[in-house]
């Protein structure tokens, strides 16, 4: 059994660079794109989100790439009439809109502008509470995108600014040009990454941190123990931490996890997602899931307070075996 809430508005509430959100947010994307079974099953992921807005978790995650757009769709009729209970997250740039070719990133405030008005009719909403650029498009100068940004700012259309997986160079340039309100990295038990360059720089700047995969792509919840289950669209199936040698080492880690939780009286989950609250008061991860019952569990993260032993155990944990993406991937991020 997991540690559960019942009550209403359960989560407490932390502040991102000047925009509140729920501590615990909920990652959409696997409702409808990446994972085994997602778009299958779209009545359980209208229940999963009405669930977690009963729990107070009220920062909801998207993006227009996710499907693409099926995941956008699927939010604005889940959060139809219930829009204003909700700070809703999107992201632009995986597509172009402008012209150049497909997979390609896309900055442009051209294409920005026809990426957010699609956004905003899929979404059924007159404005974006959060807009992404989902990772940092070269050929296109910082300053020109969030220029584009503060535009759209400015009409209402969107109302905070935020980066994926971006660097400190790059974060401290946009953040000259309109302030930014968050960063959206991964982070995560087993993804240490931000902590050297990027965590200082948004300290710094009042700048929230939101991790995505918090639960190291479902591994660290303790209940992958194979990778025969995922199906063949399943990212993961070409991802280096899931393959071989790296994917029986990473269970071993997941394992010593699995010892903390055991030891708490919660689940793995919820040590993970824990563990990172403990991070600072500017974090908000955003767990993903299709399921009512793990949106429960994730948001009862949010009561588990973990003995300052469990703590150092925890950070000293065996790092994870392998890139966190194929190299196409690792290419796109700034660290």
């Amino acid at each position: 059994m997991f540690r559960s809430q019942t009550g209403s508005n359960a989560v407490q509430h932390v502040t991102l660079g000047g925009l509140e959100v729920s501590r615990i947010g909920l990652g959409a994307m696997g409702m409808s794109h990446g994972y085994t079974g997602a778009g299958t099953d779209d009545a359980e992921s209208v229940r999963a989100l009405h669930r977690a807005l009963e729990l107070g978790v009220t920062f909801v995650d998207t993006a227009e790439v996710y499907g693409p757009y099926t995941n956008e769709e699927l939010l604005g009729r889940a959060l139809k009439g219930r829009r204003d209970e909700v700070v809703l997250a999107t992201k632009f740039g995986m597509i172009s809109h402008a012209g150049r070719p497909s997979g390609q990133l896309d900055s442009s405030p051209a294409s920005i502008r026809t990426a957010v008005e699609g956004s905003l009719k899929r979404l059924d909403t007159d404005r974006i509470d959060l807009y992404y650029q989902h990772r940092v498009d070269r050929q296109v100068p910082i300053e020109d995108t969030v220029g584009a940004l503060a535009e759209l700012v400015a009409e209402g259309k969107i109302r905070h600014i935020g980066l994926s997986e971006a660097g400190p160079d790059t974060i401290r340039r946009a953040h000259a040009v309109h302030p930014v309100t968050a960063v959206q990295s991964e982070y995560s038990l087993w993804t240490r990454d931000p902590e050297a360059r990027v965590l200082p720089v948004l300290r710094e700047l009042n700048i929230g941190f939101v991790p995505f995969s918090p639960l190291g792509r479902g591994l660290l919840t303790g209940t992958i123990r194979s990778t025969d289950d995922f199906a063949a669209d399943d990212f993961r199936r070409n991802n280096p931490r899931f393959a071989g040698e790296n994917f029986e080492r990473n269970l071993r880690g997941a394992d010593e996890v699995r010892a903390v939780a055991a030891d708490a009286g919660v689940t793995p989950a919820q040590v993970a997602l824990a563990w990172l609250l403990t991070r600072g008061n500017h974090i908000a991860p955003i767990p993903g899931t299709k399921r009512v019952v793990r949106v429960e569990e994730n948001a009862a993260a949010d009561a588990v307070q973990l003995a300052p032993e469990q703590i150092e155990r925890l950070d000293n944990l065996t790092p994870a075996a392998g890139n966190t993406h194929d190299e196409a991937g690792m290419r796109a991020m700034e660290r």
